[in-house]
């Protein structure tokens, strides 16, 4: 028995109707992905969130040194060291004087019958670069300031060693005094350990009598200690420079010129 073509024809779009809704239901489900993909809240594919960076370092204030044999002047040197060998001063050793540097005087008055002063003077400048891992200039300078302070109450042989603080020598400063017998004489010592942003500045003033000579006052080895420390700040600070730090380089220990 034949069917009709109308009845045949609504048979045959009766049929097509779940296929067509199955197609639309792919079509919405792939829709919904597209958006969630383009909102980010469900895409495998989200950028990771980016990690918060370290604060950076203060840049260190000093990029160099001052000449130590010129950080004090020749009066004052003269008037501490009246017979100094050499009057221009020795330079300490150094493999790199924009990090590390240092002069000394050193020299013996003959008073003939009266004996005869010696005297010795010495100052050191060491400067610190700032580092990101291990911190600004002026930190790092703080902590060799410590270290500075420590070696000189530590000297072998001091006694009656005394500490206390400068002021109006740099941004801080200790002052540390203490008698010391070498050559068969009483030494008096006045050690000034000072910081100025990232530069600390150590100097040493001592003195002793010979033949008969009187001993120098602890007074007078301290004040002669304040005086060259102030001007070896001071020149120093002349030196400030704001350019930028070059590579960072480890404070290397410089060889101090000998003493008599």
């Amino acid at each position: 028995m034949h069917r009709s073509a109308p009845r045949l024809s609504r048979i045959l779009a009766c049929a097509a109707v779940p296929v067509m809704l199955v197609v639309a239901g792919c079509s919405s489900d792939s829709g919904d992905k597209d958006k969630k993909d383009s909102s980010g809240s469900s895409s495998s594919s989200a950028a990771p969130s980016a990690k918060k960076s370290k604060p950076s370092v203060a840049p260190a204030k000093f990029a160099a040194l001052p000449d130590p044999c010129k950080s004090i002047a020749k009066k004052t040197v003269t008037s501490l060291v009246p017979e100094a060998k050499s009057k221009g001063g020795t330079p300490a050793n150094s493999s790199d004087t924009s990090y590390r540097a240092g002069c000394s005087w050193n020299g013996l008055a003959d008073k003939g019958v009266n004996g005869s002063q010696y005297r010795w003077l010495d100052v050191g400048f060491t400067r610190f670069d700032s580092d990101q891992a291990l911190g600004s200039g002026a930190e790092r300078a703080q902590q060799d300031y410590a270290k500075q302070v420590a070696k000189a109450k530590a000297t072998e042989g001091a006694k009656k060693v005394a500490e206390g603080p400068v002021s109006g020598i740099g941004e801080q400063a200790t002052k540390l005094t203490y008698d010391l017998a070498k050559t068969s004489e009483d030494f008096k010592y006045a050690t000034i350990v000072t910081r100025t942003e990232n530069v600390v500045v150590t100097l040493t003033y001592n003195g002793a009598g010979y033949a008969g000579a009187k001993t120098p006052s602890a007074d007078d080895i301290l004040k002669g200690a304040e005086k060259a420390a102030k001007e070896a700040v001071a020149t120093a600070t002349a030196t400030a420079d704001t350019k930028p730090d070059a590579p960072s380089k480890p404070a290397e220990p410089s060889k101090s010129a000998k003493t008599s």
